[in-house]
Formats: C-alpha cells, structure tokens, sequence
C-alpha cells in the first residue's frame, strides 16, 4: 500500500519503532539508524521484531562523518520518525527546522509520552504515568479496587505509535498534494485522552466522577470473573439484547434480581452473585456454554493459548507471531525479518552515493 514512501527512523524504544514497523508492515521502506556499537544493548538484543522488513544503518551521530550521511538519508525520504526527549535531534543539529530547511516536503514525526511542549515535556515518563495524568486510568479497575496496571499496548501503541502512524499517512498525503511537510507532534498522553471521546460520547453514564458507578467500572456485565479452575471468562454484554441472552444462557432470564441492567445500585449484588456462579465451574465449561453465541462472553487466554485458539488459528495467527494489520482484501502481506545490526550500511552508503547526496 506503500510503495515508493521512504521512512528514516532514528532507533528508539518502544511506540517509535512500533510505528515505524507498522508503516513497513503497509510497504514502505524504513531505514532505521542504529547506534554504532548499539550490538549489547540488552533491550532490543541482536535482533528486534519491531525491525521486521527494515534495513539497518549503523552511525555515531557524534561523528562529523556520520551526521552528514544522516543528513543525506533524510534528504532522501519521505518521512522520518524520532522517539527521542524534546530537544535531543536540535542538539544533534537533526531538528525539524534544520532539516526541513533542505527538505520542505519531509514529514517530520515525533514520538513522546509528555509531547513537545509542557511543564512535563522534558520528564521521564511511562504509560502508567501518561495514562493516569489523562484521565484515562481514572476507571480502571473494580470498585473499591485500585486502577489495574493495563498491558502496556494501551499507552504505548494504542495512544501512542497508532497516532504517529496515522500523522505520518495524514502528513504524507498533504505533502502529496501541497508539496508542503510537517512535523506531526504524537503525545501518549493526548492519544489516550482523546481516545476517551468513545467514552465521552456515552454521556453522564460514563463521565460520573465516581469510580463504581459508570458503564466502565461498575456493571456486573461488564467484568471477568473468576472459574473454578482458577482461569477467567470476559464479559460484556452491553446491548439489552445481548444481556438478555446472557441471561437466558446463565439460567437467569427469569430472576427479578437481574432484571435491573443499568441501575448502579443494583451492580454489587449483582457482580457478586455472577461470581458465585461462575466460580462453580471451570472455563472450559463456560466456553463451551457461550460457544457461537451473541451473549459477548468469551475466555481469557494467554498468549500462548490464544495461537491454538480455533477463530486465532483460522485467522493465521501463530504463537510468538505478529501478524500485520489490518488487512487489504482479506490477504496478510508477508513481512521480512529483522536485520542485523547496521546489516545494510553498506548498500545504503552505495545508494547514497549513486544518487549524489555523499
């Protein structure tokens, strides 16, 4: 979907190179500069999955010799991407002013946690952190509990490396048909609030201001529960019709203290008494009773057991991989592995030269 779009990534941790993946997964060609004796880095190890279908360069950006070949490869691409602390690509004279100066198609992306600006835009920081300053850690959790600790894809990739990716397709399309770049700003803590608008959108139900009592964090159909095997089940049936069946399916349809779906003061006791039942059996056994049914009732796997899921497996899902996504016309485009470090340096330098920018 994206041939002929060259991306400079500059090697970071985290939501950069994710998103530097994902526009290599659509097909564009991502060049990420890695650091000159970066080999130990024990965070990435010799190779990193979020590299696949990259090439490597491998420069010392402190080196006179190797900024100016940076600079060449920015001359040379469509877009680049950086998830380094405001103000470190200025210091290395790799600035969206400087480089834009040369180069006033590029699209410029900047992955952070805090944004570019801000009494926190220089702080360290992590999704924990990101997603508790939104507001969007507020109803994480059961009542009486405190915020659970989500997988780190909800900050990180869902606020942040999404976002950057879809500033770069944005700011891609406009220099397309403008001739003018940008610099796309991408701040976990501003995907995470404005991914909120969904929630929002819900109305007083959600936006309560107390925690237990909103279609988040209170109902007893929005929940996983605990199974006698010690394993848990996922459920969250919304819509009336879905809860109706739900109950239908727990035996319930015809009990006066579930007929109640959505008055807060009712959810405790109600919560309590699924969990009584749910623990009565194993999650085998609920599986297998929400089996094909539109109840919204589903295990919770590991990872492990998701690949050997019958939906994970028919939809090619394998364990340990990472399919891209989404999909066009229903087929997964295969993806390379993960170079070596700086396993192109020397190809790219060729190409450099031959195109006259060394």
């Amino acid at each position: 979907m994206l041939t002929g779009i060259r991306i400079v990534e500059f090697e970071a941790l985290g939501p950069a190179p994710f998103a530097a993946m994902h526009l290599a997964d659509l097909g564009a060609e991502v060049i990420v500069v890695q650091r000159k004796g970066g080999e130990g880095n024990p965070a990435k190890g010799a190779t990193d999955l979020l590299d696949r279908g990259k090439r490597a360069i491998a420069l010392d950006l402190k080196d006179d010799g190797d900024l100016a070949i940076a600079r060449a490869l920015i001359r040379s691409a469509d877009g680049l991407i950086e998830g380094m602390r405001p103000g470190v690509m200025e210091r290395l004279g790799l600035g969206p002013e400087e480089v834009r100066g040369v180069h006033p198609t590029l699209v410029y992306g900047r992955m952070t946690g805090w944004g570019q600006d801000g009494p926190r835009a220089r702080q360290a920081g992590h999704d924990l952190n990101y997603l508790g300053l939104s507001g969007a850690l507020f109803y994480g959790g059961l009542p009486g509990a405190v915020p659970g600790v989500p997988p780190t894809m909800l900050g990180d990739i869902g606020a942040g490396a999404l976002y950057l990716t879809v500033g770069m397709l944005a700011g891609l399309l406009q220099a397309r048909t403008s001739g003018r770049g940008c610099v796309v700003d991408a701040a976990i803590v501003d995907g995470a609030q404005h991914m909120m608008a969904l929630l929002r959108s819900m109305g007083p139900q959600f936006d309560t201001g107390a925690r237990g009592r909103s279609l988040l964090d209170g109902p007893h159909w929005s929940r996983c529960y605990v199974c006698a095997c010690g394993r848990h089940v996922a459920v969250q049936c919304l819509e009336p019709k879905f809860y109706a069946l739900f109950l239908d399916k727990m035996g319930l349809a015809d009990d006066p203290a579930f007929a109640a779906q959505f008055d807060p003061d009712q959810w405790e006791a109600q919560g309590a008494r699924l969990s009584r039942i749910f623990a009565e059996n194993s999650r085998a056994h609920w599986a297998a009773l929400f089996d094909g049914s539109d109840a919204c009732v589903a295990p919770v796997l590991s990872p492990g057991e998701a690949a050997r899921d019958t939906h994970m497996a028919a939809r090619g899902h394998e364990a340990g991989s990472a399919l891209p996504a989404p999909r066009f016309d229903g087929a997964v485009r295969p993806v390379g592995d993960p170079p070596r470090h700086g396993q192109d340096s020397a190809a790219i330098l060729q190409e450099l030269t031959e195109r006259g920018l060394l």
